[in-house]
């Protein structure tokens, strides 16, 4: 490992083809780098898999890419961005996340020096969040096929036995609790790429998710019918998606759903409606009626879900509608959107 990193130079150079062909270059970069960032003992193997154990339970898996542009903006880049999102995916089944893999496409030219940002940024996520990064790939691909950097990751999890989160699992009579503001992460990136500037900075909310998620199994988790985090779509999507799925409808309220001041004006002057953008460090749980409120207490006790709010509950309802009580005392349909809002947030 040494040698590999006293020959790169992280300061001034850039990604060249070679760092992606397998040979000594490609060395010095996983090496100098990506290992020096993640470092645990799987990675210290040098194989091309990682053997794990794994206590009892089912195994939960999911599998992410990352887009994001810009790679950097208030409160993360895409490195931390694609630790938070895949442990969070593994979360929302009330799991433990265990293990993580990152996957790196890299542009040739992209300076050594934001690589290295990146994966010290995601080195300090999957360290906060006790789920190590334990094998991964690279590649390099010519000037002008790929926008920087993209990353895949992919994560494993265990469910506690007893524990049965699905997507069908909404009844009437449920209460949907929201765990804090939303929009924080669409609008922080928008305000990046289109350099706008409000009084009040806008800061991603990007966070792993799981330690929250373990304060609400605790505290009623046979009362939890289903967990999401409101990512691309926003709440809005989440919540028609969970309507379609369970057969239901939803019934919300607009001023019991939390949305930062800056956020709200930033979307007024961008024409864009909060339920609709991105969130990733948020979660939407939908609750049997009996364990809200203790559920509710655990999340506010526990720092990722000081604001958690009550916004609505799930209704009967044939055409699965998602409907809002307006601040202005009417109401609206909530219906997703035909396409993306806010395009490469995540």
């Amino acid at each position: 490992m040494e040698a590999y990193s006293r020959n790169l130079d992280v300061a001034n150079g850039h990604v060249d083809l070679s760092h992606g062909a397998g040979g000594r270059a490609m060395g010095q970069l996983i090496e100098g780098i990506f290992h020096k960032a993640f470092d645990n003992i799987w990675l210290r193997a040098g194989n091309d898999q990682s053997a794990f154990t794994v206590p009892g339970g089912r195994m939960v898996m999911s599998t992410d890419g990352y887009v994001v542009s810009p790679l950097f903006f208030p409160g993360g880049n895409i490195g931390s961005l694609a630790v938070h999102g895949t442990i969070n995916d593994i979360a929302m089944a009330a799991a433990r996340p265990l293990y993580l893999s990152a996957s790196f496409i890299i542009e040739e030219g992209f300076p050594l020096a934001d690589l290295e940002r990146i994966a010290e940024s995601m080195g300090v996520a999957s360290r906060g969040a006790g789920v190590p990064i334990i094998t991964g790939d690279t590649k390099v691909v010519e000037r002008g096929k790929a926008d920087g950097v993209f990353i895949s990751t992919s994560g494993v999890g265990v469910v506690p036995d007893g524990l049965d989160l699905r997507a069908d699992a909404a009844r009437p009579g449920d209460a949907v609790i929201l765990s804090g503001s939303i929009g924080d992460h669409g609008i922080a990136v928008m305000s990046k790429r289109e350099n706008l500037e409000f009084d009040a900075a806008v800061v991603s909310d990007s966070a792993a998710l799981h330690g929250l998620v373990t304060a609400m199994v605790e505290a009623g988790g046979r009362q939890i019918r289903l967990m999401r985090d409101p990512t691309r779509g926003g709440i809005a999507a989440t919540l028609n998606e969970i309507a379609s799925q369970s057969k239901v409808g939803f019934h919300i309220d607009e001023e019991a759903i939390p949305v930062k001041p800056e956020v709200a004006a930033a979307c007024e002057l961008l024409g864009v409606d909060p339920l609709n953008v991105a969130n990733e460090g948020k979660l939407v749980a939908v609750a049997a009626p009996e364990g809200a409120k203790a559920i509710l207490a655990a999340m506010r006790a526990h720092p990722l879900g000081r604001e958690a709010a009550v916004v609505g509950h799930v209704v009967a309802d044939d055409d699965c509608f998602v409907q809002m009580a307006t601040s202005f005392g009417g109401g609206r349909i909530v219906d997703w959107l035909s396409g993306e809002q806010l395009p490469r947030i995540c």
